[in-house]
């Protein structure tokens, strides 16, 4: 095995039980996604798709931070500010990829352990055994950076009980895995002292024992009690109006929750366009039927975010220049306008297609 190699592919398991291994190997950058890996990704479950060998996929991150923080937004910022050419290629061949694991055909399973974001949540919640301890931190943060949720995020969030994936997608906060479980991102609570000894039971016998064995009741989810106001502040026409929902909620926050006040705060401190298209691509994605219908809109929001103003001036603010003071435009929301929204679901050129 080639320790340099950003994903290290493997088999392990018993002759007539193999078991596929991935592991994202970027620890310093948090696994973060580079087209190379999603390429070399893509290569292996094609492969042990078709090698009556492999019984199931294993994907996991080196290091103990997190899975995976997401694509490598830097390299977005200066690609964006030269056309965005290499961008738009990364994005197509990572959709593909997010499609191919909600559509795969043999056990998929991904430990979503500690940090679990954008891009991370691509390569794992459409798989089919999706797995979450307690220091799981999931989250779709793109509005923070003048980017629309993506990787097949609308999907789920359209599909959550109540308003809880608004709420998450207009925030960009991080959420427990117990609220992943909660919210339809996993399946699975397994401590992470435990995350060892579940692998090793895969591959000695078998994903369905490995759950029985080491499985447990996930904690209460902090999303779900608070659904009630949730739902009634997100329940608004436009982003303008669930802030002021926020904002007249009497709260009553408890400790450790985000309440309706600090929600309006963040969603105050996104792109404002951002929020305004996330807002309407969360609603458009309940209506469409399959999770490549919902990946074709996001390639046609994400090219949208690539032409814009703010997604080359969020990644500045935050990771560049690191001022945390990006210059939005549109720089209110009520500047926004119907036809700024609609611009973003145009077709993109080419758009994105599936050959199964």
């Amino acid at each position: 095995m080639d320790e340099n190699k950003d994903v290290l592919v493997s088999v392990g398991g018993p002759a007539e039980a193999r078991v596929g291994l991935l592991t994202l190997n970027r620890p310093k950058a948090i696994n973060s996604l580079t087209h190379p890996m999603v390429g070399t990704i893509s290569a292996a479950l094609t492969e042990w798709e078709k090698d009556d060998a492999i019984g199931a996929v294993v994907v996991s991150g080196a290091g103990d931070r997190g899975l995976c923080a997401g694509g490598d937004v830097v390299a977005i910022y200066h690609d964006a500010r030269v056309g965005g050419a290499a961008t738009r290629q990364f994005w197509h061949d990572e959709y593909l990829l997010n499609a191919y694991i909600g559509r795969y055909p043999k056990p998929y399973v991904a430990l979503m352990n500690g940090i679990t974001m954008g891009g991370g949540v691509g390569i794992s919640a459409h798989g089919s055994v999706r797995v979450v301890t307690e220091t799981t931190k999931i989250g779709m943060p793109e509005v923070g950076i003048g980017f629309i949720p993506d990787v097949g995020g609308t999907f789920i969030l359209s599909r959550t009980p109540g308003l809880l994936g608004l709420h998450a997608a207009l925030t960009g906060a991080p959420f427990t895995g117990a609220d992943a479980i909660a919210m339809g991102f996993a399946d699975h609570f397994v401590p992470h002292d435990r995350l060892g000894a579940f692998t090793e039971t895969i591959l000695a016998d078998g994903v369905d024992k490995a759950v029985a064995a080491h499985a447990e009741e996930p904690p209460p989810s902090p999303l779900l009690a608070q659904r009630e106001w949730i739902d009634h502040c997100y329940a608004g026409d436009t982003v303008a109006d669930i802030v002021a929902a926020l904002r007249g909620h009497d709260d009553g926050t408890a400790a450790g929750r985000m309440g309706s006040t600090a929600a309006a705060d963040l969603i105050a401190s996104r792109s404002p366009i951002s929020v305004s298209v996330t807002l309407e691509a969360v609603r458009r994605a309940a209506n469409l039927t399959t999770l490549e219908d919902v990946l074709r809109q996001e390639f046609r929001t994400s090219c949208g975010a690539l032409r814009s103003h703010d997604l080359v001036e969020g990644i500045r603010a935050q990771l560049i220049d690191k001022d945390r003071n990006p210059k939005w435009s549109p720089a209110t929301l009520e500047a926004v306008t119907k036809d700024d929204i609609d611009a973003y679901f145009a077709p993109a050129d080419p758009d994105l297609s599936f050959d199964h």
